[in-house]
């Protein structure tokens, strides 16, 4: 009895340790998302005016990414787990539940904001100015507060994916990490030209980008350590639901905005290659 107890206690131990470890895992790769918005603030402190084509080709490519990922890995593997009807149910669960919170979340303003620095760098009364710029300013805090609320589901869902495995969570490590990078744009855009403060710019949009890492901390204590395999293909599946949304509700007009539909189309179907090509070379070495 004494040697049983023993080693019960052993083996929870030891699951304590691996579920550690997973939590490990997920916090270092959702920071890797949080630095990209730090990425693309840096972007803005060195030169205010970056180039909107380049990160429409980036948000596309990324796009194809996350659109690979979302049908060919999350959504195809929730189908073959729990079976047809349930895997869709967990997807388009998702799909609710980010279509909810995208109410709460404003759209980024890069494209808007470089216009109008645009425009103010060519001459207007002070007083305008001013004002301009306490408009630009709050529009700022607006969206990186915005991008806080939709970068702690992306953690959520960075933390599933490495229960799974480390391919599925560094595979959605790598498509949140390219998208954030116009996200910081867009938050540190219009705090530095409101300010002409670099360290403001920077201090924002890399706060806005560590939500990621707080949303791991937070659904890492409320799951528990020994999740059903099937409740984690669900919701597996329903983080496959909340990707697609905020690919084709964000990712993809922002492409279009930036690079133009032609260039956009083709990056996001470059990223769904390269993605696919990723998929082939991982199931060749398992």
């Amino acid at each position: 009895m004494l040697k049983l107890m023993i080693t019960v206690n052993s083996l929870a131990e030891n699951l304590r340790s691996l579920m550690d470890s997973q939590i490990l895992v997920a916090l270092a790769l959702s920071f890797v998302g949080g630095f990209s918005t730090s990425a693309g603030a840096l972007l803005v402190i060195l030169n205010p005016t970056p180039n909107l084509k380049m990160l429409g080709l980036l948000q596309g490519f990324a796009a194809g990414l996350m659109l690979s990922i979302s049908f060919f890995d999350l959504a195809h593997n929730a189908l073959n787990s729990i079976g047809f009807l349930r895997g869709n149910l967990w997807f388009f669960a998702g799909v609710l539940f980010f279509a909810f919170i995208v109410n709460f979340i404003p759209e980024p303003t890069a494209t808007a904001e470089a216009n109008n620095i645009q425009k103010d760098d060519d001459g207007s009364g002070k007083d305008m100015m001013k004002k301009h710029r306490r408009d630009v300013l709050f529009s700022g805090i607006i969206t990186a507060v915005g991008i806080s609320l939709h970068n702690f589901p992306e953690g959520m869902a960075v933390f599933l994916g490495s229960l799974k495995g480390l391919r599925v969570g560094l595979n959605l490590a790598l498509a949140i990490a390219l998208h954030n990078i116009p996200e910081g744009v867009a938050v540190a855009l219009p705090v530095y030209f409101a300010t002409q403060s670099k360290w403001k710019a920077f201090k924002l949009a890399s706060l806005s980008g560590f939500a990621e890492p707080l949303g791991v901390v937070i659904v890492a204590y409320l799951f528990p350590s020994s999740l059903d395999p099937e409740i984690l293909d669900g919701l597996l599946g329903s983080v496959g639901g909340v990707m697609a949304f905020l690919t084709l509700h964000e990712m993809l007009p922002l492409a279009f905005d930036y690079a133009g539909q032609k260039q956009a189309v083709k990056a996001v179907f470059f990223g769904m290659a390269f993605m696919s090509a990723r998929f082939v070379t991982n199931e060749e070495n398992f």
